[in-house]
C-alpha cells in the first residue's frame, strides 16, 4: 500500500485490517480520534515508528514539551512542518517500511 492508497481508506468507517499500530494510530488521528491514535500506541516499542507518531500526536494535542520527549525517544528532529504535511511524510516512511 503507499500513501495515496493509505489516504483513500480515510472514507471508510474502519481501518484496513492488519495496520501496524503506528499506522492505525495515524488512520485513528485523520479519522479525529486522538484518543483512540493515542491508546494505539502504549506499550508499543520506539523502534517501529511508534514513538515518531507518538511525538507528532502530542503536537495535534498542542503539547510540544511531550512532543519534544518523544521525537527525541524516535531520533528524529522536532518537527516545524505542518500537521497534514508531517502526517503524510511518517505515514509514507511508514508505508516504504523507513523505519
Amino acid at each position: 500500500m503507499n500513501l495515496t492508497d493509505f489516504k483513500a481508506t480515510l472514507v471508510n468507517d474502519s481501518p484496513p485490517a492488519g495496520l501496524a499500530a503506528p499506522l492505525l494510530a495515524l488512520w485513528l488521528d485523520a479519522k479525529a480520534d486522538w484518543k483512540g491514535a493515542h491508546d494505539a500506541l502504549q506499550n508499543q516499542p520506539d523502534g517501529n515508528g511508534s514513538a515518531w507518531v507518538h511525538a507528532y500526536l502530542h503536537r495535534v494535542e498542542g503539547d510540544p514539551t511531550n512532543a519534544r520527549y518523544w521525537y527525541r525517544r524516535a531520533n528524529k528532529p522536532e518537527s516545524q512542518a505542518a500537521l497534514a504535511e508531517e502526517w503524510d511524510g511518517i505515514a509514507a516512511a511508514l508505508l516504504a517500511g523507513q523505519l
